[in-house]
């Protein structure tokens, strides 16, 4: 069985990796758009211009179903996205739900791109679960840009980690796979405030297996 796998860039690599230790039997084609990086400050127009095309590709290539592994796509035009193509798609999106569940201390991060941030989809998720819940957003715009770049460095994540645990945060939520490379480093920060550190490959995992056991 063949499925696709979309992100703008390097992020879903890391999707595919997950992917192919749970379900080794996959063949999986893994498209990006690297020219136009980085997606998380584009508007949905421009959005739905790039993607389209790419998951287009993917569903001409004989792909039973699509995992989109990015954030910025999934909370900006996923319905547009799925209007599109007539395959199953898999999503991934901000885990502000399991956050929210998991708080003590009633203060969550959630590191995201601004177009994730500013998105219908990320107010839902908030006003859906995060009511009487404190939700940090840290500048994390230049994070994409410095791991496709191989550049991201201690110091250029540890300040903004350690801003959020200092202000209360106990779980920060990586709103964005490409964090997910960086996911190691900011565990080391987040465990000497004792906070927790979550994303969504799991999850997605699941989620797909359960689409393709669906599927004809």
């Amino acid at each position: 069985m063949k499925i696709g796998v979309f992100d703008s860039g390097v992020g879903g690599k890391s999707v595919v990796n997950a992917i192919e230790k749970a379900l080794p039997e996959l063949e999986i084609a893994y498209v990006t758009d690297k020219d136009n990086l980085p997606y998380g400050t584009k508007t949905p127009e421009q959005l739905i211009e790039l993607v389209i095309p790419k998951l287009k590709q993917l569903e001409a290539a004989g792909c039973q179903a699509i995992v989109v592994a990015c954030n910025t796509v999934t909370t900006t035009i996923i319905k547009e996205a799925r209007e599109a193509i007539k395959i199953p798609i898999i999503a991934v999106e901000p885990m502000v739900k399991p956050a929210c569940e998991m708080t003590k201390s009633k203060t969550i991060a959630v590191c995201a791109t601004p177009t994730t941030l500013n998105s219908n989809r990320y107010k839902e998720l908030l006003e859906l679960n995060a009511r009487h819940i404190t939700v940090l957003e840290p500048d994390c715009s230049d994070w994409v840009y410095l791991i496709e770049t191989k550049a991201a460095d201690r110091s250029s994540i540890e300040n903004r980690i350690v801003e959020v645990c200092e202000e209360g945060a106990d779980v920060i939520v990586l709103g964005c796979t490409h964090y997910h490379w960086i996911e190691q480093e900011i565990k080391e920060i987040a465990d000497k405030y004792g906070a927790k550190v979550i994303q969504p490959e799991a999850a997605l995992v699941a989620r797909l297996k359960r689409v393709l056991e669906q599927l004809p």
